[in-house]
């Protein structure tokens, strides 16, 4: 299956069982809401999980883009993005969490070709405030798959106040041969699906109440269920990044990890700017800044001559076109080069000021915000000047 395949696949099923299609929204989310990017599929639908009603029904399903910089210091391994899409499907006090597990698992089985061996799910134990999930725990073992309980590892938050309550993640074997061990002992059991019972709130003194209704939230990240359906070892090894891995090592040669660094950051910058952000030193901007110049580090670290005016076309307009973006590819390019250049003029004055006499033994705590708040030069960006 390519990824249009999976996309249509999962749609078609939570619409044939009533489900209505809601338009994935921007990065971007509204202005009202503090955070600077929608960092998964729930985080638009969170006043009408707490009870609003929703213009489309109470079964709903999307694919959602989203951005996490939490996982920046991950990029560059197997199955870490930062802008990446999520398939999602809602239940708003409509039908209840065990109905949810078993059409995951249906969808999983029948829609997919996953055979039952291959997966492994994981249930919430409890803890001091809630008791153990004993509902899907019973789910699971009707359905056949192994199970296992945990702690906080099946809690579900999308920040520290708000809608939560306890999931049932569903795991994915990508070892070779049989299946062996639990996801808590092996890490080649890969997590592919979470299904979250949110049906609590909890408030700012850490306190835990109902919800005015108890929904079912469930979210798949698409790039890892497209690495598992397509047999690769990594999110980078399926069709959606098939042009990326194809046409960049004959452009730059990097090792693997600088590989999937550039190419991450150069795709995620691109749907950043798609939706309209441009750098800058603060909020969703200094995000953008920070992704290109990081980047750019990676591009530059063996060979300075290395530019992102060697990108071609083709990876900039697919890429805007699977984002479902109208924004010019020329007009992209244009603002990843005018950052490149801004970053070059950078480090040359960061190079002038590190060669003076106070900075040639090891750099204090002091040294480096006297950097930064003087001379606009990152913490990370100094100690990559000074290697």
């Amino acid at each position: 299956m390519n990824t249009d395949d999976i996309v249509r696949t999962f749609l078609d099923f939570y619409r044939e069982r009533g489900h209505e299609s809601i338009t994935g929204s921007t990065l971007l989310p509204p202005p009202s809401d503090p955070v600077l990017f929608t960092t998964s599929g729930m985080h638009p639908l969170t006043p009408y999980l707490q009870g609003r009603p929703h213009p489309q029904g109470r079964r709903l399903v999307n694919l959602q883009r989203c951005l996490r910089t939490t996982d920046l210091d991950d990029i560059g391994d197997l199955t870490h993005l930062t802008v990446f899409e999520m398939l999602g499907s809602w239940s708003l006090g409509d039908y209840d969490h065990p109905q949810s597990l078993r059409w995951g698992y249906e969808l999983l089985r029948d829609g997919f070709g996953i055979p039952r061996e291959k997966l492994y799910v994981t249930v919430f134990g409890g803890d001091e405030q809630v008791g153990p999930d004993l509902e899907s725990l019973h789910t699971w073992r009707e359905l056949g798959l192994p199970v296992e309980s945990t702690g906080d590892e099946n809690w579900w938050s999308n920040g520290p106040v708000g809608p939560c309550g306890p999931d049932s993640e569903i795991f994915y074997w990508t070892g070779d041969g049989p299946p062996e061990g639990s996801p808590t002992t092996d890490s080649r059991w890969v997590e592919i699906w979470n299904h979250v019972h949110m049906r609590l709130e909890r408030g700012e003194d850490g306190g835990l109440v109902p919800l005015r209704q108890v929904n079912v939230d469930t979210g798949m990240g698409l790039e890892r269920l497209v690495s598992v359906l397509q047999g690769g070892r990594s999110v980078y090894e399926t069709d959606l990044f098939e042009p990326w891995m194809r046409i960049l090592p004959t452009l730059w040669v990097l090792d693997d990890h600088s590989m999937r660094v550039v190419v991450d950051h150069l795709r995620s910058s691109m749907v950043v700017i798609g939706d309209g952000v441009r750098p800058s030193n603060t909020g969703r901007g200094y995000v953008l800044r920070r992704l290109i110049r990081r980047l750019l580090t990676s591009l530059w670290r063996d060979d300075p001559s290395r530019t992102v005016s060697d990108l071609p076309v083709e990876l900039v307009g697919r890429t805007l076109d699977h984002f479902r973006q109208s924004l010019e590819v020329d007009t992209v390019r244009e603002v990843l080069l005018d950052e490149e250049r801004r970053f070059s003029h950078l480090l040359e004055r960061g190079r002038r000021v590190l060669s003076r006499p106070e900075f040639r033994g090891p750099l204090s705590e002091e040294d480096y915000l006297y950097l930064h708040d003087t001379h606009g030069l990152p913490r990370e960006w100094v100690a990559g000047l000074l290697r």
